[in-house]
């Protein structure tokens, strides 16, 4: 296999945004973090709004190179939570990303994926103006994935990757619940 020399990637990393209503948002984020770890890069994971249960998890933390941020044992729709609740999930969010870019630079990642991430803004949860700045002022090598509905005009201007993944028919439409190994 033939790995890109990490020097050759000085100022190539760019962002990618997968969006929409659709199912796959994650999963495509997750495949892009497998090929690059699959060439050699160092992958950090982080998942906003999310347990630390989901199949996709427990995958990715057999594959070399890739290392996953810890997140909450339990998290609850945002529509469902207290106002109490709210609070405490969006200090939660705000030290999560905090940490996680800090972590990201400091520790020379090549690829970090903040999955879910845009649903974290959309519920208030997190402010769009602090990941704005983070991708204006990332690492220049440091490739970046954002998962979730609704990015911001903003956010959109500074992709270099936007993928809208649109559902056109879905088994939750029919009350179905979440399958493990096939949406969770």
């Amino acid at each position: 296999m033939i790995h890109m020399n990490k020097e050759s990637r000085k100022g190539t990393g760019l962002v990618h945004i997968y969006s929409g209503d659709g199912k796959g948002k994650t999963t495509a984020g997750m495949g892009l973090c497998v090929r690059a770890a699959g060439a050699g890069y160092r992958v950090l994971i982080c998942q906003f709004m999310k347990d630390n249960s989901s199949s996709e998890r427990r995958a990715m933390e057999s594959i070399e190179g890739i290392t996953l941020v810890r997140g909450r044992d339990q998290v609850s729709f945002s529509f469902c939570m207290s106002d109490e609740e709210k609070k405490q999930e969006r200090a939660f969010c705000e030290r999560l990303f905090e940490d996680t870019v800090e972590r990201a630079a400091a520790e020379h990642y090549d690829v970090l994926f903040l999955d879910e991430v845009l649903y974290a803004i959309r519920a208030g949860f997190l402010k769009e103006d602090r990941v704005v700045s983070f991708l204006e002022n990332k690492p220049d090598r440091l490739e970046v994935i954002l998962t979730g509905q609704g990015p911001g005009s903003r956010l959109l201007a500074l992709c270099d990757y936007h993928s809208e993944i649109c559902k056109r028919k879905h088994p939750y439409d029919r009350q179905q619940e979440a399958r493990d190994g096939i949406e969770r």
